[in-house]
This record gives C-alpha cells, sequence and structure tokens, in this order.
C-alpha cells in the first residue's frame, strides 16, 4: 500500500485511491446505484449480471490501484495502475447513473409523484452515503485510498434535476459538460485555494463548510461538477433497451470510438500542436522537473494547476480535463457493454464478481478499513490477494441468505419508507416503483445504499424471507413458478 516509488509527492497515492468507489460506487458509490431487480426470464436476468459484473470488475481495480505498487519491476507503471488507475473510479460513477436510471423507472422516464419521489430518496441516499464516508474520513489516511462517498453524495443530489430529461438531452449535457466544465474550472480554481488533500470528515462539515463544498464540487479528488457528466452518461445507458444484444453491442462500440478519438485528440493537442513543450515551459516557472513528471505522468488528484491552459490538453488519470473525462467514459460504457455481453454466457463462471458487484457499498467500507488497518502483510501483493479473498468470500456467504449487502440494506429500508410517505402524502399508491416498460429491469428498485447497487425489492413491498442473489442461475425460473412477476 506504500509508494514504490522514492519521495513521491503525496498527490501520487490519493491518485490511486481516487478509484474508490464508487464506491457508488455497490455502486450508488454512488451508492447503491445498482439497481438489479426482478426481471423476465432468460437475457434479462444475464443483463443485470453483467452490471453487477461492471460493478465487481470496478471494485477490484479499485482495490489494485490503492494496493499495489505503483510503478513494475521497469520503474515503468504497473499493468493494475494502466489499467484501472482514473477508470474504475469512473465506471463507478457511470453505473451510478446506471442504477439511478434503473430506480427510477427504467427506459420509462419518471414525471409527477414518482420523479418526486424518486429525488427524496436520492436526497436521503445522498445523506447517508455521506455520512458514511464523512465517517470513514476519520479513520482512512488519504495517502492510502480518497475516500469518494462525500463526493457521490453530491453527485446524487446534482442528479435530480435529470431524472425526467430524454436520452438525447443527458448525452448533450454530458458533452457539454466535458467540454466546458474543465474550462470553467480551470478559471474559477485560479482565484481558489487547493484542496486540503485529506478525506473530508464531519469536522470538516462544521467547521468549514463552504471549503468543503467547493473541495467536493470542484477542487477535491474527485469533483463533483465534471464528474456530473459520469451520471449523465450511465442515466442515458440505463433508459436503453439493455436486454437487446445489438443496442448492448452499439454502446460498447461507441465507449472504444470515444475513448480512441480523446485518446487522439490529446495526443494531437500535446504533441502536434505543441502542447508539451509550452505546458513544460510554464510548469517548471513554478515548480521541480520532479513534481510536474510526476503530475503529467501519474495525474493529479482530481485536478489539474491553473497556471497554464495547456494542462487541459493531458488526460492523465484523474486530471478531469476534456481528454480525460471523454476517455473514461468511453472505456467505461466499453466495459460496462462488454460485461452485459459477458454475463448472458456466463452467469456461473462471474457469479463471485457479481456477487461482490450487487454489495460494493459494504465491501468499499471494508476495503477501506482494511487498507487503513495498521497492520499489513509486508507483501503489497499478498496484502491485495488476502484483501480480494476476504472481500469475495463475504460477498458469497451473504449473497446466500441475503441479497444485499448491509449497508446497502440500511439504505434501502430508509429510502423505501421515504418513497412510500412521498406516494401517501400526495395521494400515490404505497407502492411506489414506477411501471416499467419493455426490456427494463422491472420489481425492484435500486438500494439507495451503496455504491455499488444492491437487489432492491419494489418500495413498499416487503422483501423476501431470504430472498436468492440476482445472479444465481435460474432465478427467473424459480421466481416465475413462485407466481411471481418480471
Amino acid at each position: 500500500m506504500t509508494d514504490t516509488r522514492p519521495e513521491a509527492p503525496l498527490a501520487s497515492r490519493p491518485v490511486s485511491a481516487r478509484e474508490g468507489v464508487g464506491i457508488p460506487h455497490d455502486c450508488e458509490l454512488a451508492t447503491d446505484v445498482s439497481a438489479t431487480g426482478t426481471v423476465a426470464a432468460g437475457s434479462s436476468e444475464r443483463r443485470l449480471v453483467g452490471v453487477d459484473v461492471a460493478r465487481g470488475l470496478a471494485l477490484v481495480g479499485m482495490m489494485a490501484v490503492h494496493v499495489l505498487p505503483l510503478a513494475g519491476p521497469d520503474d515503468g507503471m504497473s499493468i493494475p495502475w494502466v489499467l484501472a488507475a482514473g477508470k474504475a473510479a469512473a465506471l463507478f460513477a457511470v453505473l451510478a447513473g446506471v442504477g439511478i436510471a434503473f430506480g427510477s423507472g427504467g427506459r420509462r422516464r419518471p414525471s409527477g409523484r414518482r420523479r418526486d419521489a424518486a429525488a427524496v430518496s436520492l436526497v436521503v441516499r445522498a445523506l447517508m452515503i455521506g455520512a458514511v464516508g464523512l465517517l470513514l474520513g476519520y479513520v482512512v489516511p488519504a495517502d492510502r485510498a480518497g475516500v469518494i462517498l462525500a463526493y457521490y453524495a453530491l453527485l446524487f443530489v446534482l442528479a435530480i434535476p435529470l431524472l425526467s430529461l430524454s436520452t438525447r438531452a443527458l448525452v448533450a449535457i454530458a458533452a457539454t459538460i466535458v467540454v466546458v466544465m474543465p474550462v470553467l474550472s480551470h478559471l474559477v480554481r485560479a482565484a481558489l485555494p487547493a484542496g486540503a488533500g485529506a478525506n473530508p470528515t464531519f469536522t470538516d462539515l462544521l467547521t468549514r463548510p463552504v471549503e468543503l463544498t467547493t473541495e467536493l464540487a470542484l477542487t477535491g479528488t474527485y469533483p463533483a461538477l465534471p464528474w456530473l457528466a459520469y451520471v449523465c452518461v450511465g442515466l442515458a445507458v440505463g433508459r436503453a433497451a439493455l436486454t437487446s444484444r445489438g443496442v448492448v453491442a452499439r454502446i460498447g462500440i461507441l465507449g472504444v470510438v470515444i475513448a480512441l478519438a480523446a485518446g487522439g485528440g490529446s495526443w494531437l493537442v500535446m504533441n502536434v500542436a505543441g502542447g508539451w513543450r509550452n505546458l513544460e515551459a510554464t510548469a517548471l516557472l513554478t515548480m521541480s522537473a520532479e513534481d510536474y513528471t510526476d503530475l503529467v505522468v501519474w495525474g493529479p488528484s482530481g485536478s489539474t494547476p491553473t497556471t497554464s491552459p495547456w494542462w487541459l490538453g493531458i488526460m492523465a488519470p484523474h486530471s478531469s480535463t476534456p481528454f480525460d473525462l471523454a476517455f473514461t467514459i468511453g472505456t467505461s460504457v466499453a466495459v460496462l457493454a462488454a460485461a452485459v455481453l459477458l454475463g448472458r454466457v456466463a452467469s456461473r463462471v462471474l457469479a463471485p464478481l457479481a456477487a461482490a458487484g450487487s454489495m460494493t457499498f459494504t465491501l468499499y467500507a471494508l476495503h477501506l478499513l482494511m487498507v487503513s488497518s495498521p497492520v499489513q502483510p509486508s507483501s503489497e501483493t499478498l496484502a491485495f490477494v488476502l484483501q480480494l479473498a476476504v472481500v469475495l468470500a463475504f460477498a458469497l456467504l451473504c449473497s446466500r441468505r441475503f441479497s444485499r449487502g448491509p449497508l446497502e440494506a440500511a439504505v434501502w429500508r430508509v429510502t423505501r419508507h421515504v418513497r412510500r410517505r412521498v406516494m401517501e402524502a400526495r395521494g400515490g399508491s404505497a407502492h411506489t416503483g414506477s411501471t416499467p416498460s419493455a426490456e427494463a429491469p422491472t420489481g425492484s428498485t435500486p438500494s439507495a445504499d451503496a455504491p455499488a447497487g444492491s437487489p432492491a425489492a419494489p418500495a413498499g413491498e416487503a422483501p423476501p424471507a431470504r430472498p436468492a442473489p440476482e445472479w444465481s442461475v435460474g432465478l427467473a425460473q424459480a421466481r416465475a413458478e413462485r407466481g411471481a412477476t418480471s
């Protein structure tokens, strides 16, 4: 868990930590953004397996970046860092948006009472997830891991106005954020103090609420305003017909194209247009060559310096530049599509990942506690293997008896009650789940508890005595035999 590079700036390690989350995220690191629900037999069930598999992959990627060495034997980037740095946290955020879409009606956009109930539910989720994140801030050193949950809480609140928007509008907003928000952030942050560099806590909330809000929105490790693009994309994907192989394949291809275009665009700006030459000349006036190299290679702590506009052309992990946002949106969408397609044909093989992906909020918190333990194995590889074994074993054992993890269950119970009260207060039915349209997950809303989405039953319904995990083979058939609707 310690950096293998001598005297590396603190920013390097938190960068790896930034993967967290996602916390949402279960993915509703965003918190319970994971929304896997009762579905029709066949492809629908497998699709949900794929969504949980994607969450599981994001969790494992985050763990690898937090624990394994940043550098390889040749002092270059290690393979885990190349594969996961900046990408795992982005995938969690995109999956948060997918979970919000599932939980607010699937392919049918919510309106009226359903929209109000979904909005209040998101606020409650944000409060609960944010509270856990602020508590973890007391025990998780920033040089070990960056706790993403408080940032996710703000993302959930910012997502409320997006609930009823069309897919076209969501894509347009995401594109606008990718292009415009980093530029605005660059201009505004020039007049703002740098982030504290520590994980946020309740003490920060009480003693410096304005500064903390600024960090969560712009200057912190996972700045919510530019990261809202991930949620917009996730909402758009969650509104799509994900039970269609063709639709999922096209989404995956589009993700690859976006990632390649972002990489090519950054290369042209920095290599052909003179970006590196101009950036280096300006940057070395205010920082050492070592610090400059560390920033452009390993990535900053959520945002770039404001000394030169050429910083906006880089694509380093967690730089939140237009090219970084576009690239990680592309990789996230591509990984999600691949996981959904694989989930249709390899659900048994992928069961451990899917089980972990159904309770990422709980497992993310567990991982952070393990990372923060004063007693660590001497080998970083051994530490990662042990943590992975604990996480997967806990997920498999817990999923045999429960359909969601402990933290997911707590959030789900509270949000279910709140949604029901909102519907009843406005003259609606106690069952707040929106009527799903064809090819949308039906029967349950995402639990509001965790960054990765754990399956949840419809609001207003009591969960079964011993719900089966959504990824288990034959689940749809078993439900059909019980006369359950999907």
